[in-house]
């Protein structure tokens, strides 16, 4: 049984690294060949992190079949921690307030992708 949730939550961690990695491409060329600015950018980039988050979290509930807050929300908190330590070990700076509430908000929502998967893609062993 935990065996099955580590999966899951290693399938929601990869999730989430291949989709910010290939949204970061995308933007990289956007902002190279058009005229996209600062402003818009930091709300794209939230968006994509919660979307990211959220099929993340929703994966790792699938794989996990059971407890998806908990799935979801240590998915959540795995990328909060990886965040963290590539910004501290690597730019020697810590979370500012507002890193703190978008990553406060990753996590709810990767907690709630993990409750959607395990309860709206579960299989019926009643029938």
């Amino acid at each position: 049984m935990y065996n099955q949730k580590f999966t899951g939550i290693l399938y929601g961690w990869i999730i989430i690294l291949g989709l910010t990695f290939i949204a970061s491409v995308l933007l990289a060329l956007l902002l190279k060949f058009s005229s996209f600015n600062e402003p818009t950018l930091s709300w794209v980039t939230l968006v994509i992190g919660l979307i990211s988050l959220f099929t993340g979290g929703l994966v790792a509930g699938i794989k996990g079949k059971a407890k998806g807050w908990i799935v979801g929300g240590i998915t959540g908190a795995g990328f909060t921690l990886f965040t963290f330590l590539v910004q501290y070990l690597g730019y020697k700076q810590g979370f500012s307030l507002e890193q703190m509430i978008h990553h406060a908000g990753y996590i709810a929502v990767a907690l709630l992708g993990g409750v959607v998967g395990v309860n709206v893609f579960v299989e019926n062993s009643e029938k």
